[in-house]
């Protein structure tokens, strides 16, 4: 409580908001375990202005570990309705360099580079709302349920957490408290084993068609919106269809870096030209065609490129383009001001002439 007061006085002093196009640092203030290998980390400008972001939205670290790309995507987990700050929520991952060194060294008073907000995984405008996450893909669904519960907002949710046993489900206790709190808000747990809890007062296992019909009868009526890894996300769409839900009523989030290739149309009535396309620091030269990616081309040929969302949302497969030209079409993932220094983001990139890319 004290923080926040502190937090909102800042705020009002000092007036203004952070600008995505010129404000690329972010101050640490705080670091909180949630879970055994969890930390939550909040952040706030090192001016003092404020955030302006909508919750399901994320910011891209850049830690320029080892002088390497190693931008990683973290979902806002705080409410929007707090502007003087923001909190993203990390899980350590095996071998993963950043949640590794965020883990071991980002204390307060640290300051560390980012962008955003950035992001599309927004709740539209709708009376019912089915939320599925599974392990860390809870962090946007925390700062929707404490935004509903800072608004105080009529709603129909139902909220199903996955996770791998009790103790690895991030935010049990406050997410229990909002569903307590707010009216119309359901809270499912669904631990995939009980582990050491013997007590454990639900039931366990993986989602399953027969689990959602039960859990959400009317699923077919809602708007579904699913974040956590792969497989969890994949079994969710499956199951989502077969139960119904309208393609235009189902959106997720993913930072597992899939590229995936429109499928060749059936026939084509002219030939598509192919370009050269040279990655001067590896020494490779690939071809790609006009209607390719250049991330999807470099990945099937072994260039080593970061990626994450492959959709030029989150920026993280940002290069140099040294020479030629590229038909980009991105959602949000570069500035402009980026673009104008040369580069672009592979990913949503299309080739219009030869290329030589600084990678």
């Amino acid at each position: 409580m004290a923080t926040d007061l502190l937090l909102n006085a800042v705020g009002r002093a000092s007036g203004g908001y952070c600008d995505p196009e010129t404000d690329g640092e972010l101050l640490c203030i705080d670091v909180h375990d949630e879970t055994h290998d969890v930390k939550s980390f909040t952040f706030v400008s090192p001016e003092r202005k404020q955030f302006e972001f909508s919750a399901g939205q994320y910011f891209k670290f850049e830690l320029g570990l080892d002088n390497e790309d190693d931008g990683r995507c973290y979902s806002v987990s705080s409410s929007p309705l707090r502007k003087n700050a923001i909190t993203v929520t990390v899980k350590r991952v095996p071998g993963g360099r950043v949640s590794n060194w965020l883990h071991d060294n980002l204390i307060p008073n640290m300051a560390v580079r980012a962008s955003g907000p950035l992001g599309r995984f927004i709740r539209p405008a709708a009376k019912k709302y089915l939320f599925l996450s599974g392990g860390s893909g809870i962090t946007p669904f925390m700062s929707m349920a404490r935004e509903l519960a800072d608004t105080a907002e009529s709603t129909d949710v139902i909220f199903l957490h996955a996770g791998r046993n009790p103790k690895d489900l991030i935010f049990r206790e406050e997410a229990a408290n909002i569903a307590r709190r707010v009216k119309g808000f359901r809270l499912l747990l669904l631990p995939e084993d009980i582990g050491t809890e013997r007590g454990w007062p639900g039931i366990s296992g993986r989602i399953s068609k027969e689990f959602l019909a039960l859990a959400a009868p009317d699923i077919s009526d809602r708007v579904v919106m699913c974040c956590g890894p792969a497989p969890f996300m994949a079994a969710a769409r499956k199951i989502s269809v077969e139960l119904g839900v309208p393609e235009s009523n189902y959106l997720e989030e993913s930072f597992d870096g899939v590229v995936i290739e429109a499928p060749a149309p059936a026939f084509e009535a002219v030939e598509t030209k192919s370009f050269s396309v040279q990655f001067s620091k590896q020494g490779k030269y690939i071809d790609v065609r006009a209607d390719q990616t250049v991330l999807s081309c470099a990945k099937k040929s072994g260039v080593r490129i970061p990626s994450s969302c492959a959709s030029g949302i989150c920026g993280t497969c940002k290069s140099k383009l040294v020479s030629g030209s590229v038909d980009m079409k991105h959602d949000g993932g570069i500035r402009q001001r980026e673009i104008d220094a040369g580069f672009f983001l592979p990913c949503c990139s299309r080739p219009l002439s030869d290329l030589i890319v600084e990678r």
